[in-house]
């Protein structure tokens, strides 16, 4: 072969090599230098703990962690996997399209230009797992179509067997992509698919049914909204065109959803992009669809894009000028959030990138080795145990708050009638006695002498919904299950601290009645349901 046509072809590889060198260092930059934000230091608890699932997610992430965590205990090492996910995600998608000999240079401007790349580009969560395996199945899959062999259907099973055990999202594109080529049924190949990643996926759900199905329960039942919420719908577009590219995602949406089906693979991909897509936005009826949730769609946005251009005779001329201010604009932001410029330390989620690890030292010298406990959620007591190196802080699920993997993990067992330090983020009169003022936020805070906590008793009602008019009063029975393997009191006589059990009202997050216990509660044995009548009024 003529050199000039070696030259020519190994030109477009080294374009993509380049820009997956400056990919990586950008991203491997942001990992070292940003501190954990709180989803990331709860995942980081999921390495500490081992399983084969955690009640809102399957345990991949915590594999990922424990991996780089292992190597390096700082927040590069926790986030080193999603860097090095993220630079192998974006070659296997240039791999992928080498079959279509689409241009390099549109390949570079697309994939740098849609931002949820860069957001998961260094951040670790669920997501980046599973975008890693999702573009590794189309991948394989695009083998697996023109050639039927046990050897990549084995690989495809063990794929998707990944794909569940990083978040529950991969069913949909388990879904759509049988739903775009039900041929797949007649091929004996693809039946072994099933078996193999049904049996590797069983442990998991195993799980699963030894805790009650918590993942369930939770993202199915509890997470949806009971009333419809149109700011939900309203918000889902916009907010997914953002994702794509502030000023570019219209373009590569209406280029991917416009796209020529010439063969199964593309087929594959379009069913899965606007299926996806549609998924969501119907979600958005039963309550918020946080953007990210999309994350799975981006792969064949991607590759359908870059795909129609080839098809249409290339990118138009004024797209790199766009593309170009796009991705300034995105890579601005980033450096803003890695110098801690302007907003990034006040704005939404971006401020819990900054002042945790001082604010995590102060309350270790006033709690010194005590165990710690809050009660706002589970991200900053997260953020506790990062940074002190430590499973002392526990995350307390005050009435405000939803059950998290701290209802699960043996935690709440080691401060039973211990001394502990309490923080919250609002003054308790006649509770809270001190306070730390810093420039992450403010905290109040006591000791308690003597811990006792029923984190993992279980009310339950006859029926999940209770429909009554104002003012009516409504009699239902309330089980209160005791799934501890010893008895618990709710007396107060005899314990340093009194036991508060109330029934609150809500309407959105705001308290609007709250009704007292009117009985004295007797003990409850292990694992045996004990009935209460309990008079309530609907407000």
């Amino acid at each position: 072969m003529p050199e000039s046509v070696l030259n020519k072809s190994s030109r477009p590889d080294r374009i993509i090599l380049y820009f997956l060198l400056f990919w990586t260092i950008l991203n491997a930059i942001q990992a070292y230098t940003l501190e954990l934000q709180g989803d990331e230091a709860y995942y980081w608890l999921y390495s500490r703990y081992l399983d084969w699932g955690y009640f809102d997610h399957p345990p991949m992430v915590a594999l990922f962690i424990r991996l780089g965590d292992s190597i390096i205990h700082t927040e590069f090492g926790v986030r080193l996997l999603t860097v090095l996910a993220s630079t192998t995600s974006i070659y296997l998608l240039w791999l992928i399209l080498k079959k279509y000999a689409v241009d390099a240079v549109a390949f570079v401007l697309i994939v740098s230009g849609i931002f949820i790349f860069h957001i998961y580009g260094f951040t670790i969560t669920p997501d980046g797992p599973l975008f890693l395996f999702t573009v590794l199945f189309y991948y394989v899959y695009q083998r697996y179509i023109e050639n039927n062999q046990w050897g990549l259907a084995i690989l495809l099973a063990v794929i998707i067997a990944c794909l569940l055990y990083s978040k529950y999202n991969a069913v949909l594109l388990i879904g759509f992509t049988l739903l775009s080529n039900l041929k797949l049924l007649t091929r004996w190949s693809f039946w072994l698919i099933v078996v193999l990643a049904c049996v590797l996926f069983l442990p998991h759900l195993l799980w699963q049914a030894n805790h009650g199905y918590p993942s369930v329960n939770y993202h199915l039942f509890e997470r949806s909204g009971h009333t419809y919420d149109f700011t939900n719908t309203f918000s889902y577009i916009p907010g997914q065109l953002l994702m794509a590219g502030p000023l570019i995602g219209w373009f590569l949406f209406y280029k991917a959803f416009t796209v020529r089906i010439k063969d199964a693979f593309i087929r594959c991909l379009l069913v899965n992009c606007i299926g996806t897509f549609i998924f969501f936005f119907f979600s958005s009826s039963k309550g918020e669809v946080q953007p990210h949730w999309t994350f799975i769609l981006f792969a064949p946005l991607v590759i359908l894009t870059l795909i129609c251009f080839k098809q249409k005779g290339g990118r138009p001329k004024w797209l790199m000028p766009l593309a170009l201010v796009n991705l300034g604009l995105i890579v601005a932001v980033r450096i803003i959030i890695i110098f801690g410029f302007g907003f990034a330390k006040t704005y939404g989620h971006l401020k819990s990138y900054y002042g945790f690890k001082e604010w995590a030292s102060v309350v270790k010298q006033k709690a010194g080795d005590s165990y710690v406990i809050m009660s706002e959620g589970f991200q900053n007591p997260s953020k506790y145990d990062y940074y002190t190196n430590s499973l002392k802080c526990f995350a307390y699920d005050a009435r405000y708050y939803r059950r998290t993997q701290f209802d699960i993990w043996p935690m709440e067992d080691s401060l039973q009638h211990k001394r502990a330090y309490y923080l919250t983020s609002y003054p308790m009169k006649g509770v809270t006695t001190d306070s730390i003022k810093l420039a992450a936020g403010t905290w109040y805070c006591s000791w308690v002498d003597d811990v006792r906590t029923y984190q993992k008793v279980n009310f339950e009602t006859s029926s999940y919904k209770i429909t009554a008019s104002p003012g009516q009063k409504v009699t239902f029975n309330l089980t209160v299950t005791n799934p501890y393997q010893y008895p618990i009191s709710f007396r107060d006589s005899g314990y340093a601290h009194q036991v508060v059990l109330e029934a609150c009202f809500f309407k959105g997050d705001d308290i609007i009645n709250v009704q007292k216990r009117m009985m004295q509660q007797r003990s409850s044995s292990p694992r045996k349901p004990a009935n209460f009548r309990t008079p309530n009024k609907a407000g």
